[in-house]
């Protein structure tokens, strides 16, 4: 079961980023930056969770056509490739960002800084419940290691497509935009408790 409470920071975090980008009045643009942000702690969450397994499964799990075995080494270096592989994802997105947005004034970093603090709790939330629910059972590696590309691919699909068709929009494009972000970021995030919740459970031998 999903808790309410990570649901409700998640909520939270993003109506505060809403709200932020109206008072700012940002471009629809700009709302990439506290996203991006977002994803980063996504990221960042996900390694430390990986990292954190005492049970674990690899099943369908492979390197170069080879099974990855059930071991620490195994764990460390899968945790190692993704954050490899995740961080040059977003090495290349900031790039875009800071191709795509020109200057940002202090008061736009100020308000990336007050996000950041924001996801960064709903998100510590939502770790700290994972790993309750991983130690009363045996995740799969490869799907931690999928699951937060299947969570942020759909939305910065969906923040690139808005930002193509609804750039000169105005505020009305930001709400509309900040609500459909928030609806699939709140889907995703159910998804995500769900599916992990649904492996098989250990028994601890004493």
């Amino acid at each position: 079961m999903v808790s309410p409470t990570s649901t409700g920071l998640l909520l939270l975090s993003n109506a505060l980023t809403a709200i932020l980008a109206l008072v700012l009045r940002w471009p629809i643009e700009t709302l990439l930056w506290p996203y991006w942000i977002q994803s980063v702690i996504i990221g960042w969450y996900s390694a430390r969770r990986m990292l954190s397994l005492r049970q674990f499964s690899t099943e369908g799990l492979t390197v170069n056509d080879r099974p990855v075995p059930e071991t620490v080494g195994a764990q460390r270096g899968m945790v190692a490739f993704f954050a490899l592989h995740y961080g040059f994802f977003h090495a290349g997105y900031l790039g875009f960002l800071v191709g795509r947005t020109g200057d940002l004034s202090h008061w736009d970093w100020i308000a990336f800084a007050v996000m950041a603090v924001s996801f960064v709790t709903s998100h510590g939330t939502s770790f700290r419940q994972n790993l309750e629910a991983d130690a009363r059972g045996r995740p799969n590696l490869g799907t931690l290691m999928f699951l937060p590309y299947a969570r942020i691919v759909p939305m910065h699909l969906m923040i690139l497509f808005g930002t193509a068709t609804m750039a000169n929009e105005g505020w009305h494009a930001v709400l509309l935009f900040s609500v459909l972000k928030t609806g699939a970021d709140v889907v995703m995030h159910h998804v995500e408790h769900r599916v992990l919740q649904r492996q098989p459970s250990v028994t601890v031998q004493p």
